[in-house]
């Protein structure tokens, strides 16, 4: 099965960086993880099936090292998010409006809260701080499984 969006498009999508103030470089690239003989393994993206994990990858570069900033990525409805590379990681559940950690959001549902699950994620942001800037340049890396 494959799908109708196109891979460029599907990074565009991933990070729509909201960079505030600073000036910030970002690129994005998506892979497919595949297992072969019990090793795993990630190439680019050409095509998507449902089921597929991938793993995102946003590079920035910021020109003003030593000035923190943050970026924040919606998560394409084509994609359930799993995980992020980094425990630092906030995340949002209701489209960028409230942010916090997965394991302390909590959801209204029919009348009932409930703890949000890594499914109801909806945007990822990360905080830069002014250390991490000094080399220049990093890397933020989440995964997630086509719908």
């Amino acid at each position: 099965m494959r799908f109708g969006f196109a891979i460029g498009g599907l990074a565009v999508l991933v990070a729509g960086a909201a960079v505030a103030q600073t000036p910030v470089d970002i690129s994005r690239s998506v892979y497919v993880e595949h297992i072969a003989n019990g090793a795993r393994a990630i190439e680019p993206a050409t095509t998507l099936r449902k089921g597929d994990k991938v793993v995102l990858v946003v590079e920035w570069r910021a020109e003003a090292p030593g000035r923190g900033f943050v970026i924040s990525s919606p998560i394409p409805r084509d994609l359930a998010f799993q995980r992020a590379g980094s425990d630092e990681v906030e995340v949002s559940t209701d489209g960028g409006r409230n942010w916090g950690r997965i394991g302390a959001m909590k959801i209204a549902e029919n009348g009932q809260s409930r703890l949000a699950s890594v499914e109801d994620v909806t945007d990822l942001r990360w905080r830069v701080p002014p250390a991490a800037t000094a080399q220049g340049r990093g890397m933020l890396t989440y995964s997630a499984i086509v719908r």
